[in-house]
C-alpha cells in the first residue's frame, strides 16, 4: 500500500507539470520590446508559456524576416513588423482574422484596423501606433506682448494652429532676428526635406481619397489634393522664409532638434517626442501639444503603427496567437516604457489625463480621424517614394519648379515602377 500511494503521488506531480515549458520567440526591434516586455512578462505568469526576444536594429526586422521567408526556417514564432513591410509579408502570415473580435474592433482607431487588412487577410494585429501632432511653444503662445503683436498684425488670436493659414501665419510671425545682427535666428517652424510622410499627411487633409495610388491601384499622385497640399507644403521656405533654408537636409531628427534646442516655434512631428523631451533641452516644461492641422477633408494624418504578425512557418502558431491577444487585450502595459505608445483607444485614453500624458488626446483624435489612413499597400511602395515621391518633394523645395509638373513627372515614374 506504501509503494502504491508514493506512485500516486509521483503521478499527480508529473501530471501537474509539464516537462518543458513552451517557448514562442519573437523578432522586434528595439523599441518594440521595451513596448512589450511588461506585457510579456505578465503572459507568461499567466500561461506558463516563455516568451524569448530577438532584438535587432530596424532594418534587420525586415532582413531577418525576408531570409526566414526564403529558407522556408522556422526560427520566430511572432515578428513585429512596421506597417510599411505589410504588403511584403502578407502572403507568409498567418490571418488574424478570428483575433479580431466586436470589442476588439470598437476599441481600434479605424486607420489602424484598415491597414490590418492586406486583402481577405486580417494579416496582423496593431500593438502600437504613432502620429504627427503639432507641438507649439507655451512660453511664447501665453506671452501677453506676443498675443498683442500677433492680434494686431493678423486680425486674430494666438492660439494653437488649427487650420493651413494660421499655420503659415504663426510661422512667419516667430520667425526673427533674436540677437540684432541682421540674421535670422529663430524660425517659426520647419520644412522636411528628406522624408515625404508629412506632405501626405496635408494630402490627406486636403481631401485625395488616398496618397499616391487610389484603393484600386491607380496613380493619382497628380490629383488636385497633392497638388494643393504640396504649393502649401513648400510656402513656409519658397514664399514665406519662416523655416530654416536648408530644407533638404532637414529629416526627423534635425526637426526635433532644432525645436529641443529652442530654434523654432512649431513643429508638426511624431507624438512620442512629447514624453521624451529632454529635461535639460531648452523647452522643457515649456512644450504644448493639438491635434494635427485641418484642411478641407478635417484632420489627418499618415499613421505609424506596428503590427504582430504570425510567420506561416511558426511551430508554435498556437501560443503565437494567445500571445498577440494578450498583447491587445493589455495593451497600456507598454505605455510606461520610454516611447509610451499603444494602440487602442482604452489604453491611450486610460492615460489622457495623467500629467506627462497631455500628447494622448491629440493623438487619439488625430490617429481616429475620418481623413487619417495610411501608405499604400504595395509592395513597391519604398521604391515608389525613393524613385518618385520624394525626388518630387525635393524638386519642389527648390522653388524653381511648377508643381503641377513636378508631380506629373513623378506620376509617369511611379506608372513604369509598377508596370
Amino acid at each position: 500500500m506504501k509503494n502504491l500511494l508514493s506512485a500516486s503521488a509521483l503521478a499527480l506531480i508529473f501530471t501537474a507539470v509539464p516537462a518543458k515549458a513552451e517557448t514562442i520567440n519573437i523578432l522586434v526591434e528595439g523599441g518594440g520590446e521595451m513596448l512589450q516586455k511588461a506585457v510579456a512578462a505578465k503572459f507568461t505568469a499567466e500561461t506558463g508559456i516563455e516568451v524569448k526576444f530577438t532584438v535587432v536594429p530596424y532594418q534587420g526586422v525586415f532582413d531577418k524576416f525576408s531570409a526566414e521567408i526564403a529558407s522556408g526556417s522556422s526560427a520566430f514564432d511572432v515578428v513585429t513588423i512596421d506597417v510599411v513591410w505589410s504588403a511584403k509579408f502578407a502572403s507568409h502570415v498567418e490571418d488574424l482574422s478570428h483575433l479580431f473580435t466586436d470589442a476588439v474592433r470598437k476599441d481600434l482607431p479605424p486607420a489602424l484596423l484598415a491597414d490590418a487588412k492586406v486583402g481577405d487577410k486580417m494579416m496582423g494585429m496593431p500593438t502600437w501606433a504613432n502620429a504627427e501632432i503639432v507641438f507649439y511653444r507655451k512660453d511664447l503662445f501665453d506671452k501677453s506682448e506676443e498675443k498683442e503683436a500677433f492680434q494686431t498684425k493678423y486680425g486674430y488670436p494666438l492660439a494653437p494652429p488649427k487650420t493651413w493659414q494660421q499655420w503659415r501665419d504663426m510661422a512667419k510671425f516667430f520667425t526673427r532676428d533674436t540677437d540684432g545682427d541682421g540674421k535670422v535666428d529663430f524660425w517659426g517652424t520647419d520644412t522636411i526635406g528628406t522624408f515625404s510622410e508629412e506632405w501626405m499627411a496635408h494630402v490627406l487633409q486636403a481631401g485625395s481619397p488616398g496618397v499616391i495610388l487610389d484603393k484600386d491601384g491607380n496613380v493619382i499622385i497628380d490629383n488636385e489634393a497633392h497638388k494643393k497640399a504640396l504649393a502649401f507644403y513648400i510656402a513656409p521656405h519658397c514664399t514665406d522664409h519662416s523655416v530654416p533654408e536648408n530644407v533638404n537636409e532637414i529629416g526627423w531628427g534635425e526637426a526635433q532638434n532644432l525645436f529641443y534646442q529652442g530654434k523654432t516655434a512649431m513643429m508638426k512631428f511624431w507624438a512620442h517626442a512629447y514624453k521624451m523631451t529632454p529635461e535639460d533641452s531648452k523647452v522643457s516644461g515649456k512644450v504644448g501639444v493639438a491635434p494635427m492641422l485641418v484642411g478641407d477633408a478635417g484632420i489627418a494624418a499618415i499613421p505609424g503603427p506596428w503590427y504582430n504578425v504570425v510567420p506561416s512557418t511558426s511551430q508554435h502558431k498556437d501560443a503565437a496567437k494567445k500571445f498577440i491577444a494578450f498583447v491587445i487585450a493589455n495593451n497600456a502595459l507598454g505605455i510606461e516604457a520610454p516611447l509610451g505608445l499603444a494602440a487602442t483607444n482604452s489604453a491611450y485614453n486610460s492615460y489622457a489625463s495623467k500629467p506627462g500624458y497631455e500628447h494622448f488626446k491629440p493623438l487619439l483624435e488625430t490617429l481616429s480621424a475620418p481623413a487619417t489612413q495610411g501608405r499604400p499597400m504595395n509592395e513597391k511602395y519604398q521604391e515608389i517614394v525613393d524613385e518618385a515621391v520624394l525626388p518630387a518633394v525635393q524638386r519642389a523645395l527648390t522653388c524653381k519648379a511648377d508643381v503641377g509638373e513636378v508631380l506629373t513627372e513623378a506620376k509617369e515614374t511611379i506608372e513604369d515602377i509598377l508596370n
